[in-house]
């Protein structure tokens, strides 16, 4: 009798092992996270967002097998506030970081996004600019900037030369008589490099990443790439240039005779061909040398790209590519950031995620989502602290609504913006006492006519500055000091 007993015993035991195996078995693998995010990044510029000049064909592969958002936007059109808020996940006016600071100071022990997948035991990696750094001074020093360390495993900078690059050079800005040398600054500086891409910081960063890939395959990560071109200088290797050249074929975005005329005096950009002293040639140069800069950035990432694919992680990665806000190229006669227009205020975003279809979303989606979405999309729970939306729906289902509106805004100049399919509103001062704007995005996507003044649109301003004021109480309603 024993042995019967035991034998079964032994069975069941088998069997209880073998279950478990195949219960472990079917557990979805964990994902990875890849973050990708290129500095002054204007979607414009991408041949995947309709681009006809510039061709991004690594971006575009990304593009090919992820969801595409045609109307995502950041909360801060310049760098400080819009890193700030997406990685801690409150908006600029909850955290009150209005400039170029770090978010711990305000956030305390909450967990940024990335330290999130720390806290998760991922191992996170930073290279080169995530969190606020300053370009070019930043790059030039290989300094932190406004880092977090709690968020990371490990962290590497991606020193370069900016304009000091050897090559050719020209300083487009505040130089009609071309009497000035090349400088460094917030200036627009054109420099066709001499040298290849690891002479530059963006070629360093893409090489570092690919490193970190092979070394931490095995691993779960959570990897920020941060690409800082094509934020001033335009500086990349000369190889990347003749595409653009002769720089008089680039062609300029359509003016309008007095567009500056309808709207208030904040509404007029902090860079403008006018003030910036800007004849056509250099404003064709300008954009030439972006351009340039943005192939160059979209090689970089295609390096990327391949060693996911030959490490055999495509599979097994979230994979994200973003700008921090968008940029002018001359449209309104307006030049770089902050202004909330939606070349400023709007970004490209890609999402990647294994097994999802590739697809195009035309709903309103904010960078501040991204951190409720991914970690939900990696079975993480979802910090109830932070203010975004998880849109993971619109990977399934990109018709579906989250949003009913998107929200920016431009600190420097007291600036709200309130973007819907329907109109973009934008008023100066929180009671909109400098100012409003008013565009019927149906008939003018381009935003050249403000009928905020019209009386017909009265009562439409007024609820649009009624729904900022709900927003801000919205937002300043947290757990936040």
């Amino acid at each position: 009798m024993r042995k019967p007993i035991l034998l079964g015993f032994i069975l069941l035991m088998l069997g209880l092992l073998l279950n478990n195996c195949t219960e472990e078995s079917r557990k979805p693998e964990r994902l990875n996270v890849l973050f990708i995010i290129s500095d002054d990044l204007t979607y414009n510029a991408l041949s995947c967002y309709g681009s006809k000049v510039c061709s991004t064909p690594n971006i575009d592969r990304l593009a090919s097998r992820g969801m595409r958002f045609t109307r995502a936007y950041c909360q801060g059109t310049y760098c400080g506030p819009s890193r700030a808020s997406f990685l801690s996940g409150y908006y600029p006016h909850a955290t009150r970081v209005l400039g170029y600071q770090s978010p711990r100071p305000k956030i305390g022990d909450r967990p940024t996004w990335p330290q999130h997948f720390k806290n998760n035991d991922y191992y996170t990696a930073r290279v080169s600019k995530i969190f606020h750094m300053g370009v070019p001074i930043g790059i030039e020093e290989g300094s932190d900037g406004a880092d977090d360390t709690l968020s990371w495993t490990e962290r590497y900078n991606s020193p370069g030369p900016e304009w000091k690059a050897s090559g050719q050079g020209e300083t487009l800005e505040g130089n009609p008589d071309g009497s000035k040398p090349v400088m460094g600054g917030n200036t627009f500086v054109v420099v066709e490099a001499y040298g290849d891409d690891l002479a530059h910081s963006d070629g360093r960063t893409a090489e570092k990443a690919v490193e970190l890939l092979r070394q931490h395959k095995d691993e779960s990560f959570w990897m920020g790439v941060g690409f800082v071109r094509p934020h001033v200088p335009f500086v990349a290797p000369e190889s990347y240039f003749p595409p653009f050249k002769p720089y008089d074929k680039m062609v300029l975005p359509e003016k309008v005779d007095g567009d500056w005329e309808d709207i208030p005096k904040l509404g007029i950009n902090y860079k403008t061909s006018e003030n910036m002293q800007m004849d056509l040639r250099r404003q064709k140069k300008a954009m030439g040398g972006y351009y340039a800069s943005v192939a160059y950035m979209d090689a970089q990432v295609g390096k990327v790209l391949d060693e996911l694919d030959e490490a055999e992680l495509t599979d097994k990665t979230i994979i994200v590519f973003t700008s921090d806000h968008g940029y002018h190229l001359g449209e309104h006669d307006f030049w770089a950031k902050v202004s909330l227009l939606d070349e400023s205020s709007g970004v490209p975003l890609i999402i990647s995620v294994p097994g999802k279809k590739p697809g195009v979303s035309h709903s309103l989606v904010e960078l501040i989502d991204l951190y409720p979405t991914i970690s939900d999309l990696c079975r993480l729970d979802i910090p109830s602290n932070i203010q975004g939306k998880n849109i993971a729906g619109i990977l399934d289902n990109p018709t579906q609504e989250v949003r009913s509106a998107a929200f920016s805004v431009a600190p420097m100049r007291e600036g709200f913006l309130l973007r819907d399919h329907e109109f973009a509103f934008i008023q100066y001062g929180e009671d909109a006492e400098n100012g409003t704007e008013l565009y019927d995005i149906k008939s003018d996507p381009k935003q050249f006519t403000n009928i905020s003044s019209y009386p017909e649109y009265a009562e439409i301003v007024e609820t649009y500055k009624s729904k900022i004021q709900m927003k801000l109480a919205e937002i300043r309603t947290n757990d936040l000091l």
